[in-house]
Order: C-alpha cells, then sequence, then structure tokens
C-alpha cells in the first residue's frame, strides 16, 4: 500500500510540474523574442537613417537617387510596419520585418556612393568638355578672323593702297 501512496504522491507531482515546466520555457522564449525584436528595431531603424543620410549624400553630389529613395521607401514601410507589430505584441513579425528592412537595405549604402562618384565623374568630364571645347572654339574663331583678314588684306588691300597713293 505504501507504493501505491507513494506513486500516487510522484503522479501528483508529475502533474503538477509538468504544466508549470510547459509554461516556464514560453514566458523566457517570449522575453528572448522581444529582447531579439528591440535589438532588430533599433539596428534597423539605423540601418534606415544611415541609408537616409547616403541618399543625401548622393543627391548633393548631383547623382540621380530615384531609385535609391524607392528602394529607402521600402526599407521605411517595413519598418514601420514592424514597429506596428512590436506595438501589438507581435514580436515574432516585428523581428522578422526588421530583417527583412535591413536585408532591403543591404548594399545599399555602396550603390549610392557608387552613384555619387559616377555623378561627380560626370560632372567633370562635362565641366572638361566644356572647357575645352570652349577653348578650341574660340582658337579656331580666331584663326578663322585671322585667315579671313589676311585672304581680305591681300585681295583687297592693294586697292586701298593704290586709292591712297592716287590720292
Amino acid at each position: 500500500m505504501s507504493d501505491l501512496k507513494s506513486s500516487f504522491v510522484l503522479g501528483i507531482l508529475l502533474v503538477l510540474t509538468i504544466p508549470s515546466l510547459a509554461f516556464m520555457p514560453c514566458s523566457s522564449v517570449a522575453a528572448i523574442s522581444q529582447s531579439q525584436a528591440v535589438s532588430a528595431l533599433d539596428d534597423a531603424e539605423g540601418v534606415v537613417v544611415f541609408a537616409y543620410q547616403a541618399v543625401l549624400r548622393a543627391g548633393e553630389s548631383g547623382a540621380n537617387v530615384s531609385g535609391l529613395l524607392v528602394r529607402l521607401n521600402d526599407a521605411g514601410q517595413l519598418l514601420t510596419r514592424a514597429r506596428m507589430a512590436f506595438g501589438s505584441g507581435d514580436f515574432d513579425s516585428a523581428l522578422e520585418l526588421a530583417v527583412l528592412c535591413q536585408e532591403r537595405l543591404s548594399g545599399f549604402v555602396a550603390d549610392a556612393d557608387a552613384l555619387a562618384e559616377a555623378a561627380i565623374r560626370d560632372r567633370n568630364l562635362d565641366f572638361l568638355v566644356n572647357m575645352v571645347g570652349s577653348f578650341f572654339g574660340s582658337v579656331a574663331v580666331v584663326c578663322g578672323g585671322l585667315v579671313a583678314w589676311f585672304y581680305l588684306d591681300r585681295k583687297y588691300g592693294k586697292l586701298g593702297v593704290r586709292s591712297n597713293e592716287s590720292s
């Protein structure tokens, strides 16, 4: 009988402890998921700010940043949805959306810097073409004027000399 009593007590202990063990990891998983979501949201926000600054620099250099702005807008929408999911307590979706936001901006700064460098290079080339073109155009006008003057002087200058001598 004592074996029956001890196994009954052991069974009751198991029935009481197993459910409490089942709920214990969930609360710690939720806390881990929440802290991961907070960290991912902060990281995603930092990436978006850094990307915005890269677009600003590229735009100031004269680059066409419309494609970059589309990507930045998409990432901003993902970040907004992640913040809304976090606010409603859906930490897993918030984490997933924050990671998607970061992935959407992967290589973004390098693309923005490449566009800025290309814009600067194009602007310098345009300046060089304009300066060289203007210089050679000016030289051509001066040389053409001198050639025309020498030609006209030979052709009509002698008549002008005769008319001056005859007066």
